[in-house]
């Protein structure tokens, strides 16, 4: 992609109506922009970096047998009566020309289960993984944390279906591995712990996922012995660690990027979910939910990987694999950055080309504000050979371009997706 052609404009400053840094360089940097509160667009540098974090999640889903469909975001109030969640504060209400009462989905836990309806008979039908990467709306009151806290954003929801309490819980243990997996290769694996939050109505706790950040709005108490915490709206409950019994638990700002529960029966009572066992006897359906807010995983990275000079990706999720730099109009460097574009290409790298007639200060700021994690510059100090360095560490290294191409390659070998 040529950045002279591509649909961008960084800021010179970042915007004043917003107060964390995940608004403040993910919009500077131009990969969303604000409609409203906890409404943006995701621009195409930012929705690369969802796309990315999607592909991870779906690989990791796949791994646990999850399928992957696609649900209507507008639903029929009648079936949030039927689980007595129709008067739940977040839910947007709307009537149709019709005159039927609608709700935008806020979660999907009353379609997925008559869906589900239809497939589920037997024992045989189960254990059956469902997950879809779907817009949700919630009528946030204070949709003020960037993208960290939308009134419509995008997130992966994954409902298993089982025979017993047993299977349930087996899978659900397995699926804290996958989040463990997925928070690891995203980048936010050193900072993020499995944190007991209250379970509500399905079951005495369920299980966050939360990244420790002073820019956060929870607050975990934290087992420095095992890495497992606890939410404070727990704590008086859970004042030592329920994984490893330590007495002394420190407190942490952290942010939610993921939430699992065991829902057990509730929604498939509501629905009469039941199958028959191998004696032809009926039994209920167990249920549990798993959850990750893709704008959420991108906003708390931009949170914890950024310097003063913008955004520091992560390999496995930065926009594109390597930032090609022109700083010299000469009429020989020009032709050896379109040559190095050109093979980039020829080698399947994604390459962003900074072919714009700008200053070198301007170009070279613009680099470090997006933060793409591998830059090439070609100009004057490098003459016939591409300066190679990471966005992370700044260390440089002059290279041909058949050594940036091994060097790139290897770089990404098994991790970057896009």
């Amino acid at each position: 992609m040529r950045q002279s052609t591509l649909f961008l404009k960084t800021q010179r400053h970042p915007p004043k109506d917003e107060a964390f840094a995940n608004a403040q360089l993910l919009e500077q940097a131009g990969f969303i922009h604000k409609l409203s509160a906890g409404v943006y667009s995701y621009l195409p540098l930012g929705l690369r970096v969802i796309n990315n974090i999607a592909n991870i999640i779906r690989q990791e889903m796949n791994a646990m047998d999850g399928q992957e469909l696609f649900m209507p975001a507008l639903h029929p109030l009648e079936n949030y009566v039927k689980t007595g969640r129709d008067a739940i504060d977040v839910l947007f209400h709307l009537d149709t020309a019709a005159g039927k009462k609608m709700v935008l989905g806020q979660s999907h836990e009353e379609i997925i289960v008559p869906l589900a309806q239809r497939y589920i008979s037997s024992y045989r039908d189960l254990p059956l993984s469902l997950y879809q990467i779907q817009v949700k709306f919630r009528n946030e009151l204070r949709a003020k944390s960037g993208i960290l806290r939308g009134r419509e954003f995008t997130m992966k929801d994954l409902y298993s279906f089982h025979r017993d309490e047993e299977d349930l819980v087996t899978y659900y243990e397995r699926m804290k591995g996958a989040y463990y997996r997925i928070f690891e290769r995203v980048g936010l694996g050193d900072l993020t712990h499995l944190t007991y939050a209250s379970g509500g109505t399905f079951s005495k706790y369920s299980h966050e996922f939360q990244t420790v950040t002073d820019a956060g709005e929870d607050t975990i108490h934290l087992c420095p012995k095992c890495g497992v915490a606890v939410n404070h709206e727990i704590i008086n409950d859970q004042a030592v660690c329920p994984e490893c019994g330590h007495k002394t638990l420190e407190e942490k700002k952290s942010i939610e990027v993921g939430n699992i529960f065991q829902l057990k029966t509730k929604f498939s009572d509501a629905f009469s979910l039941n199958y028959q066992d191998e004696q032809g006897n009926p039994k209920p359906v167990f249920m549990g939910c798993y959850g990750i807010g893709l704008g959420r995983v991108m906003g708390t990275i931009a949170e914890i990987l950024h310097d003063q000079n913008g955004l520091v990706w992560p390999k496995t999720v930065t926009p594109f694999q390597a930032h090609l730099i022109l700083l010299s109009e000469k009429g020989e460097h020009k032709q050896f950055a379109e040559n190095t574009y050109q093979e980039l290409h020829k080698n399947n790298i994604s390459v962003l080309f900074d072919d714009r007639h700008e200053s070198s200060g301007i170009k070279l700021k613009d680099a470090d504000l997006i933060g793409i994690t591998v830059q090439l510059i070609i100009g004057e100090k490098s003459g016939i050979k591409i300066e190679y360095r990471t966005r992370q560490d700044k260390s440089s290294s002059l290279l041909d371009l058949s050594n940036t191409v091994t060097t790139i390659k290897k770089l990404y070998a098994s991790e970057y997706l896009q």
